[in-house]
């Protein structure tokens, strides 16, 4: 079994609340959730208004599937005009190296 994990460290630009940038950050955590079938959640900066943390999983009995939804994830948060991605970190790794 492979697992895979990234985060997503984002910036919001012109937002001035935490309702804001809820407003901002729930549709793209449910588009990565809805399309690819992963585990997803805002996962830092949950306190500042203008960052946004965002991290999602995927098990697969293979790395190439794992490695490729992963690459899909990366290129529907980089492709979002109202967020600026600063950051990507990334990992997969193999159960039995747990």
């Amino acid at each position: 079994m492979w697992i895979g994990w990234i985060e997503f460290d984002f910036l919001l630009g012109d937002v001035h609340s935490l309702k804001e940038k809820r407003s901002r950050i729930r549709p793209v955590v449910a588009e990565m959730a809805r399309k690819f079938a992963v585990s997803v959640a805002e996962t830092g900066h949950h306190d500042l208004h203008r960052r946004a943390e965002i991290g999602a999983s995927v098990v697969a009995s293979d790395q190439a599937h794992v490695i490729d939804v992963l690459d899909r994830l990366e290129r529907v948060a980089a492709s979002r005009p109202e967020l600026e991605l600063v950051a990507v970190r990334r990992r997969t790794i193999r159960s039995d190296d747990i």
